[in-house]
């Protein structure tokens, strides 16, 4: 069947792919966070000494919504590029950081690696970068949808990288266990 889509088909196959990337997205961005224990309730972290410059904990949340949000659309329209040249190799690179983005969070907070942690977020800005550079050739909006996120991983890297300079030992550093002491 050589039949053309016409444009309002085209619409519904992105909404469709977009109902259900988005949500994906998502929900397993904040389940990384959630199951890593990532936020400023992780002793842990609240107990390093942080820039500055680190947003209030609530930003953290606003900021990876939308950014996941905008990730989970940016995959919806590669998907949708039917016939496009470059569409699963852009969509292949975008799943591969997509992991990567997933193992950060349990690595910085969970395991308390903070040099390994800013060598894959490192890592991870330069796949976005490389995913944006193959979206360009498949649809130009799903790669200007991930420039924010790349800009938010160069400030995350550098927040990772001052942490890792503040906290030399970030790795061993152990904070004792909240207790009660209730005297009778």
């Amino acid at each position: 069947m050589n039949e053309l889509a016409s444009r309002g088909q085209l619409w519904m196959a992105l909404l469709r792919r977009a109902l259900f990337t988005v949500p994906l997205v998502v929900v397993l961005g904040f389940l990384s966070g959630r199951m890593a224990g990532s936020g400023w309730d992780n002793r842990w972290f609240a107990a390093l000494d942080k820039p500055d410059l680190v947003p209030p904990g609530w930003v953290f949340g606003l900021v990876w919504t939308i950014l996941y949000i905008m990730m989970g659309l940016s995959l919806a329209m590669a998907l949708n590029a039917r016939g496009a040249k470059w569409r699963w190799p852009a969509v292949a690179l975008f799943l591969v950081q997509f992991v990567l983005n997933l193992v950060w969070s349990p690595l910085f907070f969970a395991q308390h690696q903070v040099s390994a942690a800013l060598i894959l977020i490192v890592v991870i800005a330069v796949l976005v970068a490389a995913t944006i550079g193959l979206l360009l050739r498949v649809r130009t909006a799903a790669a200007l949808l991930l420039v924010p996120y790349l800009l938010w991983l160069c400030f995350a890297a550098w927040l990772n990288f001052d942490i890792d300079r503040k906290n030399p030992d970030a790795e061993t550093l152990v904070v004792p266990a909240v207790r009660a002491d209730i005297a009778f």
